[in-house]
C-alpha cells in the first residue's frame, strides 16, 4: 500500500490531476493540459509540471506508455488516491437524489436474500462495475417454519424459511405418494416442536425419533421419515456460498482490448473464484469499505481491475458482502459511497419496527 508514500503538496495536486482526468477520458494526461487546467496555480508553469511528472515518474506513481504520449496512473497511484478519498469527509455524504434512488431501489424487499440479489443489480446500475453479492455462511441455520405443497403423485415442494431470513425450496421425489393431509400434519409437527431448532439438531432428533419410533411405525413418523430421507430437511449451511453478480456488460464499454476482455470475463464467470476473492479482502468483522486496486494475485485475468467491498448485516449477524468490480477508472467516491451506504441498509430495512 501507499501509506508510507511520502510526496510534497505539489506533486500531490499534480498526481490527482492526472488522475482524475484519466479516470474521466481514458486517455494519457500530458503536461500542457494539466498546466491549462491548474491554470498556473501555485506558480506551476508547464515545465514546471513536466519535472513534477518525471519524479511521479521516478517514484512509480505515473507510466508513459509511448515515448510522445502522455502520462497514466500507475496501481499504486490509484492507491494513493483511494487513500486521500478516504481521508476527507465528503465520503460521508451522498446527494440525497441518490439515496432516494436506492430506497426506491429496495422497496418490497422482505428477506436478506431477496435484499442481496437487489443489491448486485443496483450497485451495477449505479456504478461502472460489475455488482457482486454473497451471502454469509453461518456455522447454523435455525429453522422459522416449514411448508409442504404436494406436486404431483410422489412430488412435493419443501420450503424451509430460516430466521437468518433464508428462503430455500426444493421439489423432492418421493418413492411413495404422501397425501395432502399426511404434509400437512408433517409440516404441523416440525413447526410445532422445532421452531428454533438448528438444521442439524433437527436432522438428529428425527433420526433418534425415527428409531425409537420404529417398533410402533405410526403414520406420521412414516410420513417424517419419507420427507427427511428424501433431503427436506438438508443443511444449507454446508452448502455453496449463494453469489449474486449482475452488470459484467458494463466492462464491454471500457477501453480494455478484446483479449484482455476475454480474459476478465472468464474469470468473472467462475463464481468459487469470486466468493474466495471476496472472503479473502473483506472482513465480515469490519464495518469499513475496502478498496484493493490490482486484484491479479488473487485471480491473475483481474489485472488492472478494482474491488470496493464491504460487509453487510443484520444486528450483530453476518448477512453477506457486496461489492463492485470495475477498472481503474471507476468512479471512486461514488462507487465507495454507494457500496457504504447500501451495506448499512439491510440493517435499517429488517431492524426497523413496523
Amino acid at each position: 500500500m501507499s501509506s508510507d508514500l511520502r510526496i510534497s503538496p505539489r506533486e500531490r495536486l499534480v498526481l490527482v490531476t492526472i488522475i482524475e482526468n484519466y479516470i474521466d477520458t481514458g486517455e494519457p494526461v500530458g503536461s500542457q493540459a494539466i498546466a491549462r487546467q491548474l491554470g498556473n496555480k501555485d506558480g506551476m508553469s508547464a515545465a514546471t509540471i513536466r519535472n513534477v511528472m518525471a519524479s511521479l515518474d521516478e517514484s512509480g506513481l505515473l507510466d508513459q506508455p509511448h515515448t510522445s504520449a502522455g502520462r497514466v496512473p500507475t496501481p499504486q497511484a490509484f492507491r494513493f488516491y483511494v487513500e486521500q478519498l478516504a481521508a476527507q469527509t465528503r465520503l460521508n455524504g451522498m446527494p440525497q437524489e441518490r439515496i432516494e434512488q436506492i430506497h426506491d431501489s429496495f422497496a418490497g424487499v422482505s428477506s436478506g436474500q431477496q435484499f442481496l440479489e437487489r443489491t448486485s443489480h443496483v450497485l451495477a446500475l449505479l456504478s461502472s462495475g460489475v455488482g457482486v453479492a454473497i451471502t454469509s455462511t453461518p456455522e447454523t441455520q435455525t429453522l422459522e417454519h416449514i411448508h409442504f405443497a404436494r406436486l404431483g403423485a410422489g412430488r412435493v415442494l419443501a420450503v424451509v424459511v430460516t430466521m437468518e431470513g433464508a428462503v430455500q425450496d426444493r421439489v423432492i421425489v418421493l418413492d411413495r405418494d404422501l397425501s395432502l393431509p399426511d404434509l400437512e400434519t408433517a409440516s404441523r409437527f416440525l413447526n410445532e416442536n422445532f421452531h428454533g431448532w438448528s438444521i442439524e439438531r433437527i436432522q438428529g432428533e428425527l433420526a433418534r425419533r425415527i428409531e425409537a419410533e420404529r417398533s410402533e411405525y405410526n403414520r406420521l413418523m412414516q410420513s417424517l421419515e419419507e420427507l427427511y430421507r428424501k433431503g427436506a430437511l438438508e443443511s444449507q449451511a454446508a452448502s455453496a456460498t449463494t453469489i449474486f453478480v449482475e452488470g459484467v456488460a458494463n466492462l464491454l464499454s471500457t477501453e480494455i482490448d478484446r483479449g484482455r476482455l476475454r480474459t476478465m470475463l472468464h474469470a468473472l464467470e467462475a463464481k468459487e473464484r469470486l466468493i474466495e476473492l471476496l472472503n479473502a479482502y473483506v472482513d465480515a468483522r469490519q464495518q469499513n469499505v475496502r478498496v484493493v486496486v490490482g486484484l491479479e494475485e488473487a485471480i491473475p485475468g483481474l489485472h488492472n481491475l478494482v474491488l470496493i467491498g464491504a460487509p453487510t448485516r443484520i444486528g450483530a449477524e453476518s448477512l453477506g458482502t457486496v461489492a463492485v468490480i470495475g477498472t481503474t477508472r471507476i468512479q471512486y467516491e461514488q462507487t465507495i459511497n454507494a457500496v457504504s451506504y447500501i451495506a448499512q441498509l439491510s440493517d435499517r430495512i429488517f431492524q426497523t419496527p413496523q
